[in-house]
């Protein structure tokens, strides 16, 4: 696109003096000059055309003179718009006062055709900085929203009705949580129904950051619920769902992932835990139990691995509580970790809690330990307890 410049000026002759001098680069397409004879008609111009990059301007002229012309364009407040006034080099009051209030150069007469020249190349090249600037504010701007709207779609595939299975309020409790720390996160949490006994459960921690691992969350998270609710074993459902991964993992990303089946009637849980953090268990009578930790490896690393499974028993009144390590791995504003001692602490006097209140104890224990410090992990929270 053409540098489009307005000259503003009461003398009929510097438009001849302007088109001549300046005839190649107007051939070009690379100036398009347009004219006009005092401020009043510019600003009308201006008003009507919006896309001009450069005001010629003289100070002195009829109706409304080159200073108030400036102060109308600065109330435009566009950035890209640069004036260069123009008076005669005895008038250094004036050009003063037009560089304080925002000229971005200035020329006296008579013009120096060749000094204008630079003047306007100099103009044009502050011009289309900002406007490759302002392009980059828009184009982050739309993918600013994007991340909003992402970050919805994220948390809607999230179960967030508690609680999740009514018919079962006598012999179970179950809630969760996902803060992720960017605009999207790479954790998730889901459970749903297996059959009239079993419930499936899950939670997993991605690889890496922001949109990759939102999306590798998302493929993650589907292909677990879609071969858990077939009914198949934990293991199996790991097994399964790690080859695929691997096949289609992109720049080595990986998942790490505690999956567990609970039976309503019984307590048991059978699991099969892909490198995740060890799930604590919180015992009716007050005392705290850890998990083994996981002797597998994470998941869509390995694409034939053959995952193990272990058993857990729960008796009324004892809870589970699966995190990521974006709980135990908070920061203060002096780099000290939250860390599982604390963790623990918490966790020993919490026994007789619902399931929500213990998500919201831990998060509040967390984001007061934490205080002013960026959150630089997600932070994810899934409590199964049985009644």
């Amino acid at each position: 696109m053409p540098i489009k410049i307005l000259s503003v000026d009461d003398e009929n002759d510097l438009e001849l003096l302007l088109t001549q001098y300046f005839r190649r680069k107007i051939r070009k397409g690379e100036y398009d000059f347009h004219f006009a004879h005092n401020g009043l008609e510019a600003l009308t111009m201006l008003l009507r055309e919006k896309d001009f990059d450069i005001i010629l301007s003289d100070i002195n002229m009829p109706e409304m003179d080159g200073l108030t012309l400036l102060t109308k364009i600065n109330e435009m407040q566009n950035p890209a718009l640069k004036c260069i006034m123009v008076s005669a080099y005895g008038d250094m009051g004036n050009i003063r006062q037009a560089m304080n209030n925002g000229a971005f150069d200035f020329a006296t007469k008579p013009i120096d055709l060749d000094d204008l020249s630079r003047t306007i190349e100099k103009a044009a090249e502050q011009i289309a900085y900002i406007k490759a600037r302002e392009k980059e504010h828009l184009e982050l701007a739309g993918i600013k929203g994007d991340l909003a709207v992402a970050r919805e779609i994220q948390q809607a595939i999230l179960p967030r009705v508690f609680p999740p299975f009514p018919e079962e309020a006598e012999h179970m409790d179950i809630a969760a949580s996902m803060n992720a720390a960017k605009d999207v996160g790479g954790d998730f949490y889901d459970f749903f129904r297996i059959d009239a006994d079993r419930i499936g459960f899950t939670i997993a921690d991605v690889s890496g950051k922001g949109v990759p691992a939102a999306i590798f969350m998302a493929v993650s998270r589907t292909l677990i619920r879609a071969t858990g609710i077939r009914g198949v074993t934990a293991s199996e459902c790991i097994t399964y769902i790690n080859g695929l991964l691997a096949k289609e993992s992109v720049n080595y990303m990986f998942v790490t992932v505690f999956y567990g089946i609970y039976n309503c009637r019984t307590g048991e849980v059978t699991y099969a835990n892909a490198g995740h953090n060890p799930p604590y268990v919180m015992r009716a009578d007050g005392s705290l139990e850890t998990l083994p930790m996981s002797k597998d490896l994470v998941a869509g690393v390995i694409d034939d691995y053959q995952f193990t499974e272990e058993t857990l028993h729960l008796e009324p009144g004892d809870t589970l509580l699966l995190f990521t390590d974006g709980v135990t791995e908070a920061t203060d504003t002096e780099e000290n970790e939250y860390g599982e001692e604390r963790l623990s602490m918490l966790l020993s006097h919490s026994s007789k809690l619902t399931c929500q209140e213990i998500v919201d104890k831990v998060k509040a224990d967390v984001k007061a330990f934490a205080g002013k410090a960026e959150q630089s992990d997600d932070i994810t929270l899934l409590a199964l307890k049985r009644l």
